[in-house]
């Protein structure tokens, strides 16, 4: 194991992460997911709470106590890319050493939810805003927006472009008033983009749906075996450059989901299981049947063994909600995005388990979905009442083995390195 850890290629991803890690604008990436984990765990408690309630009968999906108990999973997972891009905003502008980080988060908040937002008034005259793309379908838009704010503001400082207070003034108010030029050299160029793309499409797209609308349209047609394993792995890549992969591979795949069950209850109905017929897109459960996207629970089990104190602090928090097909804590946490050494066994292990899956499909060991469940369930749960089968439960375990042994050699390479930062950390804190 110690020649796998020590080889070429390993040394050159541990050299290519620490590359991106000195990057001043993925650093900041990084940095901002991480210190989202307060809302992210929060939101995968409520949503936990809201996936076992109607289990056991103390409420059922949509009521009234649903509602009430789902609110704060609105306000912190649905708002994700707001809350990423506000820290990741902070974090950026310090390490450009711009004069208020504080005032650079709000400006990009700013410009953000002028993009992102839709504004309308309803038939009763309320207003309405679409927060669509303030969630994690947004993220990968905020991650632009950031770097392009900072940038004008970091230009306007070294350019002293600024309305300027006297020096009598107090420092909020004198920041207050150098951030008015460079807000409005950022908000213009991004509104009259939004505004442009929102006229020629004739109000269909704007800057964030645009930008999804054309990912998806190069996917429709894979929806056979082989594309099948192009769309799957195609989704964990997009996530590890911050894009919700799964959102976007679901848009195309949910009516053949959904057709594929309705075929098959009609097919159950008629036949029994004999005459179940089994759909391509019957392999996109191989994206997340382990932990969320990029079957990440085997990687929260190992962490919690880790020898870096980030690892373990990451994992005990990931287990439960990974249990629920949460893998946010961990897709954060680590974090996997923009992380090379994690990124490859986040979308190999999906290919992995894909293989394997089509596999007992083709020996009958599982047998394809008749009942649509859509709510998020615990592992096994969905499986085996979609089919009324304890092999498809039992394969959602299963399947940790070779997820596993593919996480398996990275997530050592990655112990190994915090590890080792972590304790030259403490040497140097000792040493003053």
């Amino acid at each position: 194991m110690d020649g796998i850890f020590n080889s070429p290629i390993m040394v050159k991803l541990q050299e290519f992460g620490q590359k991106l890690g000195s990057n001043k604008f993925l650093a900041s990436l990084q940095a901002g997911m991480m210190s989202c984990m307060a809302p992210i765990m929060v939101g995968a408690i409520f949503s936990i709470i809201c996936a076992v309630g109607p289990m056991f009968h103390l409420f059922e999906n949509g009521d009234a106590v649903y509602n009430v108990l789902y609110m704060p999973y609105h306000f912190t997972m649905e708002l994700l890319a707001l809350w990423i891009v506000l820290l990741m905003a902070f974090n950026y502008a310090k390490s450009l050493k711009l004069k208020a980080p504080v005032m650079s988060a709000v400006q990009t908040a700013v410009c953000f939810t002028l993009i992102a937002c839709k504004w309308s008034v309803n038939e009763a005259g309320a207003n309405v805003i679409d927060v669509t793309y303030l969630g994690s379908q947004g993220m990968f838009v905020s991650f632009f927006v950031c770097f392009f704010v900072c940038q004008v503001e970091k230009f306007c400082q070294d350019k002293d472009v600024r309305i300027k207070m006297p020096d009598v003034c107090p420092p909020s108010l004198v920041n207050g008033f150098s951030a008015i030029l460079p807000l409005l050299f950022a908000i213009v160029p991004l509104y009259v983009l939004e505004v442009i793309i929102t006229q020629a499409t004739g109000g269909a797209y704007g800057l964030c749906s645009g930008f999804m609308a054309v990912l998806t349209v190069p996917l429709n047609a894979l929806v056979s075996v082989p594309g099948m394993f192009i769309l799957v792995p195609f989704a964990a890549l997009l996530w590890c450059f911050g894009i919700h992969g799964t959102i976007i591979i679901i848009s195309i795949l949910m009516p053949l989901m959904l057709q594929a069950a309705t075929d098959n209850a009609a097919a159950y109905a008629a036949g029994g299981y004999g005459a179940l017929v089994f759909y391509p897109v019957s392999l996109f459960g191989a994206l997340a049947i382990c932990g969320g996207t990029g079957n990440t629970l085997p990687l929260a089990l190992m962490g919690l063994r880790a020898k870096s104190e980030q690892i373990r602090a990451v994992a005990k928090i990931s287990v439960v909600p990974g249990w629920f097909g949460i893998n946010e804590p961990m897709t954060f946490g680590m974090p996997i995005m923009y992380n090379p050494i994690l990124c490859i066994p986040y979308i190999l292990n999906v290919l992995v388990v894909m293989i394997i899956t089509l596999i007992l499909f083709r020996v009958g060991f599982l047998v394809p979905g008749f009942v649509p469940i859509m709510s998020m369930m615990p592992m096994g749960f969905g499986a085996f009442l979609s089919t009324l089968r304890w092999q498809n439960a039992l394969w959602d375990y299963l399947a940790m083995i070779p997820a596993g042994l593919v996480w398996y050699p990275f997530f050592k390479v990655y112990d190994n390195q915090l590890y080792k930062k972590e304790q030259e950390a403490k040497a140097a804190e000792a040493a003053q």
